[in-house]
């Protein structure tokens, strides 16, 4: 197991020391017990659901400390965030090192964190009463190490796809690109990276794939490690922590009785920037895990098919978007005329 790292090894993080707010008074070191659990939500121009994210957590009925990392949100947010820490003992913002990648995020908030246990939660998801409670009881029945998923839910209370996935290999990724599996749903050869369509289990199960969305294990599990890998800026990173926990002896775990709603794509960001991240995050996870098992020839077609993927959707984004200017132009330039 490795030690967790040194403030070295995660950018900013020394100017970080006297950036946490507050006096020290808020701090679960100082006069008050430390927390079991620790959880961490990276904000980033996330919008109006962060607010209902906090207040989620501070309901919690558990012993724990929030902790927000401030990714470059506007000004204003981070006053209101500022605020918020203030008031409540057991929130801690860290702000000051703008927008430094999700994945290096979630690591300033872990090296931050005091709890034995760490919740890393996306900025638009939802916890419902006592989940730290059960969290933390599902985890006390399992020998370390391991990790813990709920089951996510999308607006409407259907279960959202990215909750509980397979392996994503090229071979899948190429099965869910081309949709490869409508041709033959039941073969074995042709299975889904995504499990959600399919039956939910009932009771807690292993899976090899969870999001990181909502996230639930031991701290010394998660540095065992060595944390997020920081090379990904912006999706993947989960993905890719999973592979890597599980190839180094890790279980992982979908709860099916914790339920977290998660609001997706809440975030003011570009689609462009997000899409683009995305897909340099993909390529860099098959070359970085499968180079030794797949032609670098095939490794190759498969990142120009992402690239292209990428290239189209955009695309198909920039029309949409030119077209919907031209309507609304059009609507007021006829408006005018009528008037």
């Amino acid at each position: 197991m490795n030690p967790t790292p040194s403030d070295s090894h995660i950018p900013a993080l020394s100017a970080l020391s006297g950036i946490a707010q507050g006096d020290g008074s808020n701090s679960p070191t100082s006069e008050h017990h430390t927390p079991l659990i620790s959880v961490i939500v990276v904000s980033y121009f996330t919008g109006s659901h962060l607010s209902a994210t906090i207040d989620s957590v501070l309901s919690q009925d558990f012993s724990f400390e929030l902790i927000v990392v401030d990714n470059g949100n506007p000004n204003t947010i981070v006053e209101e965030l500022r605020s918020r820490s203030e008031r409540h003992e057991e929130m801690r913002l860290l702000t000051g090192h703008g927008n430094v990648g999700f994945a290096t995020a979630c690591n300033l908030g872990a090296k931050k964190a005091s709890g034995k246990f760490l919740l890393f939660l996306n900025p638009d998801a939802e916890l419902s009463a006592h989940t730290l409670s059960r969290f933390h009881g599902e985890g006390a029945k399992l020998t370390p190490p391991w990790m813990l998923g709920p089951k996510l839910l999308n607006e409407d209370g259907t279960e959202q796809r990215g909750g509980r996935r397979d392996v994503l290999t090229p071979w899948t990724a190429l099965i869910e690109g081309l949709k490869l599996y409508k041709l033959a749903p039941n073969s074995a050869a042709v299975k889904r990276f995504n499990k959600h369509e399919g039956v939910a289990p009932t009771n807690t199960s292993p899976v090899p794939v969870i999001s990181g969305a909502c996230m639930f294990l031991p701290a010394d599990d998660y540095w065992s490690i060595g944390g997020m890998d920081q090379g990904y800026f912006l999706h993947v990173e989960d993905v890719d922590f999973c592979f890597r926990f599980r190839k180094s002896g890790g279980r992982t775990f979908f709860v099916p009785s914790i339920e977290v709603v998660h609001h997706k794509s809440t975030s003011a960001a570009p689609a462009y920037f997000v899409e683009w991240h995305k897909t340099k995050g993909f390529v860099r996870y098959f070359w970085k895990n499968f180079r030794p098992d797949y032609p670098a020839l095939f490794l190759l077609l498969l990142s120009a098919g992402i690239v292209l993927f990428f290239m189209i959707k955009m695309a198909i984004v920039g029309v949409a978007r030119a077209f919907g200017f031209l309507r609304m132009r059009n609507g007021k330039l006829t408006a005018g005329k009528r008037s």
